[in-house]
């Protein structure tokens, strides 16, 4: 079988593909892609059994055939030669492989194509079809308050909460906790609710087009993500996801509007006195006035600062982790964000000030040493 294609479109195929296999593979062919040649359309796959990328494009071959590549030696190549046309020669007896550019040639072993693992397939699923607009963003608002905790699987992914005419993205990791809802461009009529893991969801994000619509699939086991010419599988996590409704807060009089960028820049300076296990900063907040403070009685660190913003409630002096606010407006969008607080010892909610229409979005964040599980 000889394939000839322009290297810099398959490096950029094999490139998305490649976040699909493991560090650690349980088997040696995982370290390889699998080539598939159908009628001048080559299929690429890669993956670690939990994961699975699929892309294709168009090539110009002899033959149909299929051959399992060593993925780090091709890539490095590819990755040293500028664009050209290179034609890959594959030995239909023992699988051997020989790149040829304009430069040399290159050999390397391959593997029966034959041996590689099977990709799950599309049986029995449900299907929506969506804008990727709303999937990156989903990704992009839940994916960092997702926990690393193997003990609690639930936790290390995303739930995605469809139905009817809406889809919700939620994340938590115990401490912060995200949901992300779309009620527009979305027309389905079922009820369904299942966990992405942090991995899939880490590629689908660096892999998305920027418009455009993706099609997910999904059954009791997988989920499958088409888009342009790329598919992405992926396993779900079989676990019960927390109640994550009833540890938010309904009812929170008290309300602190302030300016996103100021507050996140006072808490990163505000941060630098504090203690470094706690990371906890205190909120002072009357009416029209917003003090931060923070010690580290271990080093004798103090600092305060003082910023005006608008608040409705009562007084009230509450403490979190400077860190995860951080985080939190940095994900957020638009200039003022609101606070909404009940107690001391309740948790704070971020919500954007202005959202688009169809859209809501909703942060927690737990006061220190309260956590909600």
């Amino acid at each position: 079988m000889k394939i000839t294609v322009s290297s810099s479109d398959l490096l950029k195929h094999l490139q998305l593909a490649s976040g699909a296999i493991g560090t650690n593979p349980v088997l040696p062919i995982l370290e390889d892609f699998l080539f598939h040649v159908i009628d001048n359309v080559l299929h690429i796959a890669a993956t670690d059994l939990e994961t699975s990328i699929l892309t294709q494009l168009v090539v110009k071959s002899n033959k149909n055939g299929m051959v399992a590549i060593p993925a780090k030696i091709l890539l490095d190549t590819l990755k040293q030669l500028p664009q050209q046309p290179i034609t890959i020669d594959v030995n239909d007896d023992n699988f051997g492989i020989v790149i040829t550019s304009s430069f040399g040639k290159y050999k390397l072993p391959g593997e029966n194509g034959a041996d590689f693992p099977k990709i799950p397939k599309e049986k029995k699923v449900e299907s929506i079809t969506f804008p990727a607009s709303h999937l990156q963003d989903g990704i992009q608002k839940t994916l960092f308050a997702t926990s690393n905790d193997d003990l609690r699987p639930a936790m290390t992914g995303v739930l995605f909460q469809l139905e009817k005419n809406k889809i919700t993205f939620v994340s938590t990791d115990a401490h912060k906790l995200v949901r992300k809802s779309f009620e527009k461009d979305l027309n389905h009529q079922f009820d369904q609710k299942f966990i992405i893991p942090k991995k899939a969801l880490t590629l689908l994000k660096n892999g998305l087009p920027k418009e455009g619509d993706v099609q997910l699939h999904f059954n009791d086991t997988n989920a499958f993500f088409t888009f342009e010419s790329t598919k992405m599988i992926c396993r779900l996590i079989d676990a019960r996801y927390p109640d994550y409704n009833a540890v938010i807060p309904n009812n929170n009089p008290n309300v602190l509007t302030v300016n996103r960028l100021d507050l996140q820049r006072a808490l990163k300076r505000i941060s630098i006195y504090s203690n470094k296990t706690s990371n906890l900063v205190l909120l002072h907040i009357n009416e029209g006035s917003l003090t931060l403070a923070t010690q580290d009685l271990d080093f004798s660190n103090e600092a305060t600062e003082q910023m005006s913003a608008t608040y409705t409630g009562t007084p009230l002096s509450i403490g979190f982790n400077a860190r995860f606010l951080i985080e939190m407006l940095g994900i957020l969008e638009g200039e003022e964000v609101n606070i909404s607080l009940s107690t001391s010892t309740n948790p704070g909610i971020l919500t954007p000030s202005e959202e688009n229409e169809g859209e809501d979005l909703l942060m927690l964040v737990t006061s220190l040493n309260v956590s909600p599980y």
